[in-house]
């Protein structure tokens, strides 16, 4: 009760809190968008293994491949192997301090570490101020964390892990059993209607074109954005990706930074719509119903 009177009375102190936590988780998420897909990827070379195994009894065993967890082992240099000590691994401070380079063999440390803390810190904060301090802010920050890592593994594979969508997923309807953000009612058939839109696009584009526009995760993950805010944010969500999807695509083919032909990820839009309309959602959607009512 004291920590909440204190963060009511004084926002910026609250904010700076949040910020720290932002750069702290934002360090965490970089390990989770680097490691998953490669767990992943461990744990569906061994099914097949299995798989094949059980076919073809010859097969030879393949060389034990050393632990890898989100925890295991301590982070180091992909280039040089060189351990990462604590004060080598502060969020953003530290890559300024080593100039952007390992400390060891003096490898360029990819901008994309920072840039990751920095936007977690922002976004973070952001929500702070929005919601203040309660369980929305709570909240709130585990969506916005989800969709940072999720939108960061898309656009590095290509993937959207159930491992991630499908537990956020039942955490919203979890949350809304309350009505944090939505009624429970309007989260079940944002859910529902989530999933069955972009499904049935899907379906639609691979009838007509006989190619496949998107991936399975991409209904997860409008389904699980559903769960989260209710069936009347998925018109803004489903809007904001597809034009932003649609002038960066034009914008990068321009540039000829992509080839017309591959594939663009399409969840960091669907992503980047959620968290839009989970901040300023209720103001969209007041300001689309006053200009329709203007019609």
């Amino acid at each position: 009760m004291e920590w909440a009177i204190f963060f009511n009375a004084s926002l910026g102190s609250f904010l700076i809190c949040v910020g720290v936590l932002g750069l702290i988780v934002g360090s965490f998420l970089n390990v989770v968008i680097l490691r998953l897909p490669k767990m992943l990827h461990r744990q569906w070379t061994t099914q097949c293994y299995e798989f094949m195994h059980d076919k073809l009894t010859s097969l030879p065993t393949p060389e034990p491949l050393p632990p890898l967890t989100l925890l295991t082992p301590r982070s180091h240099c992909p280039h040089c192997q060189h351990q990462i000590k604590f004060w080598q691994n502060i969020p953003v401070f530290s890559f300024i301090f080593l100039r952007g380079k390992c400390i060891a063999c003096h490898h360029p440390i990819s901008w994309r570490y920072p840039l990751i803390e920095i936007v977690t810190m922002l976004s973070s904060v952001i929500c702070a101020y929005y919601f203040g301090f309660s369980w929305q802010t709570a909240a709130a920050l585990i969506l916005t964390w989800t969709l940072i890592t999720l939108s960061a593994i898309d656009y590095d594979h290509q993937l959207l892990p159930d491992d991630i969508t499908l537990p956020a997923l039942w955490l919203g309807l979890i949350f809304n059993l309350r009505s944090l953000f939505t009624h429970i009612n309007d989260a079940v058939l944002g859910t529902i209607i989530g999933y069955l839109f972009l499904w049935s696009l899907y379906w639609l584009f691979k009838i007509i074109t006989h190619k496949e526009g998107m991936g399975y995760g991409d209904f997860k993950l409008l389904a699980m954005l559903g769960a989260w805010l209710g069936w009347q944010a998925l018109p803004g969500i489903v809007l904001f990706s597809s034009v932003v999807g649609a002038i960066i695509g034009i914008m990068l083919i321009l540039l000829k930074r992509h080839q017309r032909t591959a594939a663009l990820p399409f969840g960091p839009f669907i992503a980047l719509g959620g968290w839009i309309m989970l901040i300023w959602g209720n103001k969209i959607n007041t300001l689309y119903l006053n200009f329709a009512g203007y019609l």
